[in-house]
């Protein structure tokens, strides 16, 4: 398997000679790791059928006082007690299935994470996207490792720094794995914009380890 580390060089250092350059913001390094090709064409294949039988959908999120629908759909699997909060809506965990699981471990296995549930975004063309944001929800485990893994359409992936609004993009292809080290969601920001010409879908697993019962009793 082949893996690299991408991310933003810091500037080298000015020549001493002749006068001095612009004064330019320092550049910082994204905490991502970028692995082309995780997924076999088998596993991806194995997946994506799978996910067809996802009870996924599209819930509605309040933005400044408004009901709106997210423009995709989605489903979350997790171990007990791993219910998420997405956009103020409490997200009972579904039981895991069979190849989302298999996957989950050799994530783990051959990583070393620890992961107790999966977000599935499905988009159905380059139409449906997400917008910037974090995954800075509290159940998250502090300084956790977040593991994506892509099927179907080529769709960017887009992170932008909180502070200094640097951008660094990503054409995430089928079976392609992006780690989002902490402090990743701390310090960036992500989204998938719209691509009009893709008119295929897309399917995203998102694997997280979150704080177990934290919701218990809410």
């Amino acid at each position: 398997m082949r893996q690299q580390d991408l991310g933003f060089d810091w500037p080298q250092a000015s020549s001493l000679a002749g006068p001095a350059p612009a004064v330019e913001p320092e550049r910082v390094v994204a905490p991502v790791t970028y692995v082309p090709g995780y997924l076999n064409p088998a596993q991806q294949a194995a997946l994506y059928e799978e996910a067809k039988g996802y009870p996924l959908s599209s819930p509605d999120i309040r933005v400044y006082g408004q009901r709106y629908k997210i423009p995709r759909s989605q489903a979350w699997f997790g171990d007990d007690g791993c219910d998420y909060l997405f956009s103020s809506h409490l997200v009972k965990a579904l039981p895991w299935p069979k190849y989302a699981n298999k996957l989950r471990h050799k994530l783990m296995r051959e990583l070393g994470l620890r992961l107790n549930g999966v977000l599935v975004n499905c988009y159905a063309d380059g139409s449906e996207t997400v917008g910037w944001h974090s995954d800075d929800e509290t159940e998250i485990a502090p300084h956790s490792t977040i593991a994506s893994v892509s099927l179907g359409a080529t769709r960017d992936f887009v992170i932008r720094h909180k502070q200094t609004q640097q951008k660094m993009s990503f054409a995430l292809a089928a079976g392609d794995l992006l780690l989002m080290h902490w402090p990743m969601q701390q310090e960036w920001e992500h989204a998938l914009p719209k691509r009009l010409k893709v008119t295929e879908p897309r399917l995203n697993f998102t694997f997280r380890h979150l704080l177990v019962d934290f919701h218990a009793g809410g």
